[in-house]
């Protein structure tokens, strides 16, 4: 034979020699020409943050000159508390943080996570159980893309923050959406949520406090849900983030303290952003049996390695620190939480659940949505958000992001001046609303 041989596996068509040496080109499996989307169908699929997204657009508007008050995003107004800034600066001095460092997180860190888990929760782990995270959106889409096969599904109270149905979908997962409302006090019970349970039910995602309803269930309240969980042989991702933001006379209960036979199902996410005022400072962390955290460390390993070590140097110092600063910023939180309240509820047309950890509002708005209002009238939480945003200068998100219609978030972590003029901005553009 004379002629080139072809190239094996780099070819878009199929070479074919023949006898005599002359190349021809295969016309039995011609090459789909029709132009492909660039961006791929799971990506394509995935719903942009819509917290983020209000909160971009109120900070554009307010660089741009405007007067804008922003009740977006979950982000403590509170600075991070000196002692932890201090230990960042030392370790940026340390050479030893210019390196890799384990994917899992530093030795200390998971230590000190390990510590505090027994502490705060009298959940005792070890720190082989812990995976430290690029904060806790990362943990908690380690957790469903470990747990979680193509067709297997999740079960998501509503409202729900916004991730979680995301990073399910992403991980090839079926979010089924659990609705609840405020008869209920947002919280879900075992006989709701037989109602949604099926042969491919694997886990259900657990929150308390909630963002975004403030709802905090009783200790009653997540022995049912754990037991449930450990009847039917399901995992649970139960998120504790707002750990310690909780008021009055409720208290946190930690589902696998509270229904111990669950551990080897149950998956804790947690982090130093709400706790410590650290939101942008990027360290969460799953705790879970030895074997997923394993699988987790894996994963992370191709996606991201180790988190900052300035950022986990930091922690560490939050960790083993006193809870003092977050004593007082929970005390701020509780006052603006009842001003707040109050001040929503007195709002013609406007109802407000009584927000009982985290440091959110959750308002309904349906006694509004239909009425004019300055010649706009709005149908969905989505239209009025708009409104609000455009006329009052105020921004908030709407319930629709949180599988919850009609609802409104409004976050208390921002001084109590600008919260208290945001709420009286939006009582006098609805005074304004006719039929």
């Amino acid at each position: 034979m004379t002629g080139p041989l072809p190239v094996l596996g780099f070819s878009p068509q199929v070479v074919c020699v023949s006898m005599s040496g002359m190349t021809g080109t295969s016309q039995t499996n011609p090459i789909d020409t029709t132009p492909r989307s660039r961006i791929s169908r799971r990506v394509g699929a995935v719903a942009p943050s819509a917290t983020l997204a209000i909160d971009a657009k109120a900070k554009a508007m307010k660089a741009s000159g405007l007067d804008i008050i922003g009740f977006g995003a979950g982000e403590p107004d509170f600075p991070t508390p000196q002692s932890i800034v201090d230990c960042a600066i030392a370790a940026c001095a340390d050479p030893v943080n210019h390196r890799y460092t384990p994917i899992a997180g530093l030795p200390e860190l998971r230590a000190a996570i390990a510590k505090k888990t027994l502490r705060d929760s009298n959940y005792l782990v070890t720190p082989e159980q812990v995976l430290v995270a690029n904060g806790g959106k990362q943990a908690i889409a380690n957790a469903f893309a470990t747990v979680i096969d193509p067709g297997d599904e999740v079960l998501v109270p509503a409202p729900y923050w916004t991730t979680y149905p995301e990073s399910i979908a992403l991980a090839g997962g079926i979010p089924v959406i659990v609705p609840t409302d405020e008869s209920t006090g947002f919280q879900v019970t075992p006989e709701l949520l037989d109602q949604y349970l099926t042969q491919r039910t694997k886990m259900v995602v657990f929150v308390s406090p909630s963002n975004p309803t403030g709802a905090v269930y009783d200790r009653a309240g997540v022995e049912a849900i754990g037991q449930y969980c450990v009847d039917r042989g399901l995992w649970v991702l139960t998120d504790e983030i707002y750990e310690h933001l909780v008021y009055g006379d409720n208290e946190q209960h930690s589902l696998p303290v509270v229904v111990p036979e669950i551990a080897d199902r149950c998956i804790v996410v947690n982090g130093v952003a709400k706790t410590y005022a650290m939101t942008g400072w990027r360290v969460g962390w799953m705790i879970a049996p030895v074997d997923v955290i394993n699988a987790a460390t894996n994963l992370q390993s191709h996606e991201t390695s180790n988190v900052n070590n300035v950022a986990q140097r930091a922690a560490i110092c939050a960790l083993e620190g006193d809870l003092s600063a977050v004593a007082m910023m929970r005390e701020a939180f509780d006052r603006r939480r009842q001003t707040i309240y109050t001040m929503l509820n007195e709002i013609e047309g406007v109802t407000c659940f009584e927000p009982q950890g985290a440091f959110y509002a959750f308002p309904s708005f349906v006694g509004v949505l239909g009425r004019s209002i300055n010649g706009r009238r709005p149908t969905s939480t989505l239209e009025l958000a708009e409104i609000v945003l455009e006329e009052a200068k105020v921004a908030f998100v709407p319930g629709e992001a949180f599988g919850a219609p009609g609802y409104g978030r409004f976050s208390y972590a921002l001084a109590d001046a600008d919260m208290q003029e945001g709420v009286r901005r939006v009582a006098a553009l609805l005074a304004t609303s006719t039929d």
